[in-house]
């Protein structure tokens, strides 16, 4: 970041120095418009396509019209290269279009008007690579500026999560807006993304209600470490010191659960880390207040969950496991059996938005805490 900045203002003193001349007035040269010689395009789930504008202009105003023309110039790539330290490639010209290849700076102006390029359907590129559009102005009827004659649309796949929640010592309870989606329940998972930092209490809560179906970790007997299913039904896997979660480390959970053959499985990181065989019947999560369906709490405000958790969901049906471990960052919130989802990246004071479009918002007990991050994390 800081050599970016460091270049901008480089780039900002070749345009300055680079338009006055040896009696210290200045050429009039055209140049493209703006503070930086970079835009970045960042694709993550849901965000496919950009638009974004491009400005020529002149230092100062021209008696007559200034023809432009603009391209995309595949030869700036190795320039960008270079100066960034990349290998990025040229983007294809299917995910791009310009409205105009020409325009002109009419007489007593300094700008032309802008030209738009549309950028559509990243989603298809591979979002491991990072792909380079250069714009530059490639002929005018007056001299072009040749430090600032170019714009690089840097186009990367950003990461799926920017922010998470911190729910130490808070909880959240259910606004029920439209509660019959998560009840009588023949089939179910429930899913989340979490990161304790310590778990110092006997009994930590990820979700669930307490005496009926809830997901927590820790018990009497057991280490305050392991997930444990607590059902009206009894309780499983069995205390194992060897299932135990680490601290300060992403893990996810999913629960499935299937009324008709009784079936119940539990995974960490997509691996199955215990199962049972015993129908309890149809489950309805739909209890709002402090005994009802919580996130972060069971029984006692104690039982808090001590640190940031991320992608919180409930499905009608049981998924695969296939589906469980591709889909641990995001899902598409239409999904088929997504009936609630609350992706904890609100940034607000105390609402999390359920974005299944069923309208039951969670809300937090105290203000909410947000943490930066980037999910998944980069490679090293």
């Amino acid at each position: 970041m800081k050599s970016n900045y460091i270049l901008t203002i480089l780039l900002s003193c070749i345009v300055f120095t680079s338009c006055r001349n040896d009696n210290g007035s200045f050429d009039n040269k055209v140049f493209i418009n703006g503070t930086a010689s970079t835009s970045q395009l960042l694709v993550k789930s849901g965000v496919y396509s950009f638009t974004r504008t491009l400005t020529a202009a002149i230092a100062q105003p021209y008696a007559t019209d200034v023809q432009i023309s603009y391209a995309i110039s595949p030869s700036k790539l190795a320039k960008y290269n270079r100066l960034y330290n990349q290998e990025a490639l040229i983007l294809p010209e299917e995910y791009y279009s310009l409205s105009a290849n020409s325009g002109k700076i009419l007489p007593g102006n300094v700008k032309a008007d802008d030209i738009t390029i549309e950028f559509a359907h990243l989603d298809d590129l591979d979002r491991e690579e990072v792909y380079v559009l250069p714009v530059s102005i490639t002929k005018s009827n007056m001299d072009i500026l040749l430090s600032d004659d170019t714009k690089y649309y840097v186009i990367k796949g950003a990461a799926l999560i920017n922010v998470v929640g911190d729910i130490e010592e808070n909880y959240l309870t259910i606004n029920w807006q439209n509660p019959d989606v998560v009840n009588n329940l023949s089939q179910l998972t429930m899913e989340a993304l979490i990161r304790c930092r310590n778990y110092d209490r006997q009994i930590s809560t990820v979700m669930g209600i307490e005496g009926k179906f809830l997901i927590r970790l820790g018990d009497a007997g057991y280490p305050g470490n392991q997930i444990q299913i607590a059902t009206n039904g009894g309780n499983f896997p069995s205390a194992d010191t060897n299932k135990g979660l680490p601290t300060n480390e992403w893990v996810h959970i999913a629960l499935t659960y299937d009324s008709t053959s009784g079936e119940s499985v539990l995974y960490v990181n997509g691996k199955e880390q215990g199962s049972r065989i015993k129908s309890i019947g149809s489950i309805s999560l739909g209890q709002g207040g402090n005994n009802g369906f919580c996130i972060g709490r069971s029984y006692a405000n104690e039982r808090y969950l001590a640190g940031e958790i991320s992608e919180v969901r409930i499905w009608n049906k049981v998924r695969t496991i296939e589906e469980i471990i591709n889909n641990p960052y995001y899902v598409s919130p239409d999904s088929e059996g997504l009936v609630a989802y609350w992706k904890f990246d609100d940034k607000s004071n105390f609402v999390v938005k359920d974005y299944s479009g069923n309208q039951n918002d969670a809300r937090a007990d105290k203000v909410l805490k947000w943490t930066p991050v980037e999910l998944p994390e980069p490679s090293k």
